[in-house]
């Protein structure tokens, strides 16, 4: 018997079953677009028809997502922005949303451009502050959803979900939860009070930098579920059954993966707060992160695996910093197991205003030794 507090074991035995044929231990890929049907037209097995409603591969990834998060169901998606896209797209003209000031920049650029498309109203909020998520909602009749990042890219912002959510629900508003950064081994943002849990699902809960896949978990069925849900049913978001069995042996080694990773994290972002070549170090950990108090009450045993630092003498100095490092990659994403560096103004608009000396570093399992030997050279 596992116990529903006990992720890791839920996550080492994700989509285990046992078959009674083969004696295989994990499930196969099912990769058929519909299901056959008897005599009489009905399914040979209710659960399945085609595989833009329902596929098997794809429904043990979301079960096992879903207790992961303790929620009651979860949906995948092609992609993370897919995935949010379909919260959105559910809303009518007029609706109104909140949003941090600072937050992923493909998610706010392309919100910005379906709000004005949709005629929905957005706001923003200064994710540091969780009271001014309230000031955000004044002189609107009703909010839709408050949308929250924690924590967030790349400044690594701490927003209280517990806080949030008691404001939203006091407006009879939705909140909506990126986790992509904590992942479920470090919140839970569901026990915190938020709706809805969103995940980019190709980064850390796939893993291994080869898997599109977004999900969204419900901590109970709502409209705004039932919405999505038809939504993605209509619009076909929904990711291949191959990158479906791949995040769910992926998120096999989800905790063992993020610890590891997050413990480098740490070490790092210590060692990069005492160098002489580094102006800041963003990272929830660090006691002189503004989110470390909220970060300790929320993230429970450990501040994740990701962190940004400004590199003295500006923009090329930075850039020559990520060119000379030779373990760590300079690429874009996170959550693999190798380590990713990104200069961030050479990513971002210009508009966004992201410092140019700003590196954001994706730690990954590689020994903490070479990582700060490979750190440290690269700083000279």
């Amino acid at each position: 018997m596992i116990d529903d507090n006990n992720g890791q074991t839920i996550a080492a035995k994700a989509g285990h079953f046992l078959d009674v044929h083969s004696g295989a231990i994990t499930p196969e890929i099912q990769p058929s677009t519909t299901f056959a049907r008897d005599d009489r037209y009905d399914l040979i097995n209710a659960a399945n028809s085609y595989s833009r409603d329902c596929n098997p591969t794809f429904v043990h990834a979301e079960r096992t997502l879903a207790d992961l998060e303790h929620g009651e169901e979860c949906l995948l998606f092609s992609s993370g922005m897919a995935a949010i896209a379909a919260i959105f797209y559910t809303l009518r003209p007029g609706s109104h949303i909140v949003v941090p000031q600072a937050m992923y920049w493909g998610v706010k650029s392309w919100l910005q451009k379906h709000c004005e498309r949709a005629d929905i109203l957005l706001s923003e909020y200064d994710p540091c502050c969780v009271e001014t998520i309230e000031d955000a909602m004044q002189g609107h009749n009703h909010t839709s959803i408050v949308w929250v990042e924690t924590p967030n890219n790349p400044y690594l912002h701490v927003t209280d979900i517990e806080a949030a959510a008691q404001i939203a629900h006091a407006n009879d508003a939705m909140l909506c939860v990126d986790s992509t950064v904590a992942t479920p081994v470090y919140t839970k943002p569901l026990d915190h009070g938020a709706d809805l849990v969103v995940h980019s699902a190709t980064k850390y809960l796939n893993g291994h930098s080869d898997v599109l896949c977004g999900a969204l978990v419900t901590r109970e069925d709502h409209a705004l579920w039932q919405a999505v849900a038809s939504e993605r049913q209509q619009a076909g978001a929904l990711p291949g059954s191959f990158d479906s069995w791949l995040l769910l042996r992926g998120m096999r080694t989800l905790y063992v993966r993020v610890r590891e990773a997050s413990s480098n994290a740490m070490k790092i972002a210590e060692f990069l707060d005492n160098h002489q070549c580094v102006e800041t170090v963003w990272y929830p950990g660090l006691a002189s992160h503004p989110g470390h108090d909220i970060a300790v009450k929320q993230m429970q045993g450990g501040f994740g695996a990701m962190l940004s630092f400004a590199v003295a003498g500006g923009k090329e100095e930075a850039l020559h910093t990520a060119g000379r490092l030779q373990l760590i990659t300079s690429a874009t994403s996170l959550g693999g197991v190798e380590s990713l560096i990104e200069h961030r103004h050479s990513i971002e608009p210009e508009e966004n205003g992201i410092p140019e000396n700003l590196l954001r570093l994706a730690v990954g399992i590689e020994h903490i030794d070479d990582l700060i030997a490979d750190l440290d050279a690269a700083l000279g």
